[in-house]
């Protein structure tokens, strides 16, 4: 008996030990583009969280007001989030003062943690559904997701989800800057939200639009998240991020919209003309050449056109 509770012992011991490690820092000398006055984009790798980019794929921001510093998705794990703050601390010495998360998927927020045990009392926003959701499971999820494709590349890595829920037509006012919440409902997540710091011009698309990358789009609309690109367009700003991929102007919601709009206005026609899912791809292929080279093209393809099918047809009905 003493054996068997010795020998328990131990196992307890070791896994404790276990959780309580933590992977190295991230590697690399990823460094921040300023796109416009005061605002920060470091541009992640375009490909999915593998060894070796040790899960940093997405692209983190911050803007840099008169008194602190706004962080938009700092990354999918804390070492992500602390190669963020470093790469502030090398622009600012001012203080993190507000956290936005873009939507629920983790490679955009398991990040806060490292912001948050830095800065205690900092106030991290994000869609009114996505703290439900956190608590459901899926914040756990996104974290054994991250440690299986990363092979525990990301270990320590803790949830810490955002603690402040916005909506669409919510309008905080930070530090001198006017930040626009805008939802509509579902795009490419049901928990999206898009970032217009209006003094500045600049937008943050998140994970509705994706340059020189493809992105998943699992329990989302093809038509809300061309409605959510036509409306980030509308608002004249300049400056347009991304969720993956580099930042530029209109061109970067215009581009992933078109690609869009190709399948599902596709799509939505084979449903008219009672064709079957497997036979769009043919007719896709020649008016999707333009996104041909683009990372995850020939990997997302498939359940894109089978999603656009099934959401034309439930739309025709």
């Amino acid at each position: 008996m003493q054996l068997r509770y010795g020998l328990l012992a131990l196992v307890l011991i070791a896994g404790t030990a276990y959780a309580l490690q933590k992977a190295a820092p991230l590697r690399g000398d990823w460094m921040p583009d300023e796109i416009a006055s005061g605002v920060y984009v470091i541009h992640g790798p375009k490909e999915l969280p593998s060894p070796d980019n040790q899960g940093f794929m997405n692209n983190p921001g911050f803007i840099v007001g008169e008194k602190g510093v706004v962080v938009v998705d700092p990354g999918g794990s804390v070492q992500i989030g602390e190669m963020v703050l470093a790469r502030i601390e090398m622009i600012t010495d001012k203080p993190v003062v507000a956290v936005f998360n873009s939507h629920i998927h983790g490679d955009h927020w398991l990040g806060n943690q490292a912001v948050r045990a830095k800065y205690p009392d900092v106030p991290i926003y994000g869609h009114e559904r996505v703290g439900p959701k956190v608590i459901a499971g899926v914040g756990t999820e996104w974290v054994e997701l991250m440690l299986r494709m990363t092979e525990k590349a990301t270990l320590g890595t803790e949830v810490v989800a955002p603690d402040h829920p916005v909506t669409d037509g919510d309008e905080l006012v930070i530090d001198g800057f006017t930040y626009a919440v805008m939802n509509n409902d579902k795009a490419h997540t049901d928990t999206d939200i898009m970032l217009h710091v209006k003094e500045l011009g600049v937008m943050f698309l998140g994970d509705n639009a994706g340059h020189e990358r493809i992105l998943r789009l699992e329990g989302g609309s093809f038509a809300g998240n061309i409605e959510a690109l036509n409306n980030a367009i509308a608002t004249g700003a300049r400056v347009f991020v991304p969720g993956h991929g580099p930042s530029g102007g209109p061109e970067i919601a215009e581009r992933y919209r078109d690609y869009l709009q190709i399948l599902y206005s596709t799509a939505q026609k084979g449903v008219d003309d009672g064709l079957a899912d497997f036979e769009l791809r043919p007719l896709l292929l020649p008016q999707l050449e333009p996104w041909r080279d683009w990372s995850g093209f020939d990997v997302e393809l498939g359940g894109h056109i089978n999603a656009a099918f099934l959401e034309a047809e439930e739309a025709a009905f």
